[in-house]
């Protein structure tokens, strides 16, 4: 492999679709091959969408693998043992971090924190060797930073003051608006209904009671046709569940937002519970023109495995009200 590529190792749709944009932004370098991890649907039916557009110029999609590149320039996942193991172990070079949702903003965070604080996700009961690697994680990263070698690339909306607390501590934080993806051209017509409704993760991870959920679907379809677009995480017997409700047309899960309705019209609007992907659409479709409408949880649908802080950042950083 050529010292001068970088690669970007990814794990999930939108870190995909993230690498391809830094590549696109020069963060990467001339040459970038974008590795995908094996045995997950989502990421290949991404890379096969991705495959039909016009990929910049240097990029390269590479087969998917079940093992990590041994050289590692760009992830999506700083939160993975496996990612953070191999930083610890081989001294990083420079080191561009892609959005990964939400966690992208618990990272930020984490990186800005005094004194250091491991970097786990926000709802990790971790082992004691999982605390120390990612207390080891956090200072290397840390130590990457300090030599300017350390980017968080990110389509997210972050808080001035931590915004400002980041760069004190040496990260370069690149943000971008879908500068690619924007200029490619539409290869399948958008929906036809005027509502999109995003399919969310917070029922499957336990933190939305189903029966409140699925209520309030079938409440909307009520009243007008709904397009459904699930999140790559939705449980399938919700799905089915879903598809059989009158005025819901459920459409293939897996391939990012991002991708599937930058091509709506002013006319329409996407709904949704708080997710990363309320902030990513308004970036593309704002200035389509297209409202994009998060939806305030009402205190009866939360689990009690949602805890209040929990509840406050979802329903804050993507600009729910109640």
């Amino acid at each position: 492999m050529n010292e001068q590529e970088s690669v970007a190792w990814v794990e999930s749709p939108l870190q995909m679709l993230c690498a391809v944009e830094a590549h696109h932004a020069g963060l990467l370098g001339e040459r970038t091959l974008v590795v995908p991890r094996a045995g997950l649907r989502p990421l290949a039916a991404t890379g096969r969408e991705l495959a039909r557009l016009d990929l910049p110029e240097g990029l390269e999609l590479a087969e998917s693998s079940e093992r990590m590149p041994r050289r590692l320039n760009a992830v999506g996942d700083a939160f993975s043992g496996r990612v953070q193991l191999r930083w610890v172990t081989l001294r990083p070079g420079r080191v561009v971090i892609v959005d990964d949702g939400l966690a992208t903003i618990r990272l930020l965070e984490l990186l800005a924190a005094r004194p250091v604080k491991p970097l786990l996700r926000a709802r990790a009961t971790p082992s004691l060797w999982r605390h120390t690697l990612g207390l080891l994680a956090a200072r290397r990263l840390r130590a990457t930073a300090r030599r300017g070698a350390l980017s968080v690339f990110t389509a997210l909306p972050v808080d001035g003051v931590l915004a400002g607390a980041v760069r004190q501590a040496g990260v370069e934080l690149a943000g971008h608006d879908f500068g690619w993806l924007r200029e490619q051209p539409l290869s399948t017509p958008g929906p036809a209904e005027r509502t999109v409704v995003l399919g969310t993760s917070l029922v499957r991870n336990g933190l939305v009671h189903r029966e409140r959920y699925l209520r309030w679907l079938t409440e909307l379809a009520e009243r007008e046709p709904l397009a459904y677009y699930p999140h790559r995480r939705e449980d399938p017997v919700d799905l089915a569940v879903i598809r059989e409700r009158p005025g819901i047309t459920v459409h293939a899960p897996g391939v990012p937002a991002e991708l599937t309705l930058r091509g709506l019209s002013a006319e329409q609007r996407v709904v949704s519970l708080p997710s990363t992907a309320i902030s990513s659409l308004r970036v593309l479709l704002s200035p389509r023109g297209v409202a994009v409408e998060p939806v305030h949880v009402p205190d009866d649908w939360w689990t009690s495995r949602a805890a209040p802080s929990l509840r406050s950042h979802l329903q804050m950083f993507t600009g729910v009200t109640s």
